[in-house]
């Protein structure tokens, strides 16, 4: 047992029962390791919470940074974001729901640090709308306010998306996407708005 399959096992355990209602014996008992064992591995719930964070938001970084790095268009990077996204948050659902339910449950100072990866992420996705709204393929708008819809309609899907259901990953974002962009891309035409 290493601290790596520790760690998804947990995320796992606190995604069943949340944070606060497991255990580190529910841990240990899941590894097939003594409780007292465990403690060779991980000091604790909090080093093992923030370690399932970091774990996400690295992924999720690394990834939005990939698609921000290419030499793709506005439009075909945001759809490249939704569907990294996407994908993970459908992938390992157990990191997901850790990452998006549980982060509240860190103690200061683990809380600090985390929210500096996750205003990170925040950033990167401000990025992707700002980059289309700088070149002209999307229209003005308020660029934070776009990127936590972006962030909110994506991450809702751990709540009702289900693995066996009849929507695989890519056509949600491809669907979410096309919804996103027919709002954003500049195409001279205004908005009809209800009076």
């Amino acid at each position: 047992m290493n601290r790596s399959e520790i760690i998804q096992t947990a995320a796992q355990i606190f995604r069943e029962k949340g944070y606060h209602a497991a255990s580190m014996q529910d841990i240990a008992d899941a590894v097939g390791l003594q409780k007292a064992s465990l403690y060779h591995h991980v000091a604790g719930k909090q080093e093992i919470l923030a370690a399932i964070l970091d774990a996400a938001l690295d992924r999720l970084i690394g990834e939005l940074q990939a698609v921000l790095d290419s030499d793709l268009p506005p439009e075909k990077k945001l759809r490249a974001a939704m569907e990294a996204y996407i994908e993970r948050l459908t992938s390992d659902a157990d990191l997901a729901a850790v990452l998006l339910l549980e982060h509240r449950s860190l103690q200061p100072p683990l809380r600090e640090a985390h929210m500096e990866r996750r205003d990170r992420f925040d950033r990167l996705w401000r990025k992707v709308v700002h980059e289309g709204v700088q070149s002209g393929a999307f229209r003005a708008v308020d660029e934070t306010v776009i990127a936590f819809a972006l962030l909110g309609v994506q991450n809702w899907l751990i709540t009702w998306y289900r693995a066996n259901g009849r929507l695989r990953p890519r056509i949600l974002a491809d669907q979410f996407a096309d919804l996103f962009l027919k709002g954003l891309l500049a195409d001279g035409r205004s908005p009809s708005r209800r009076a």
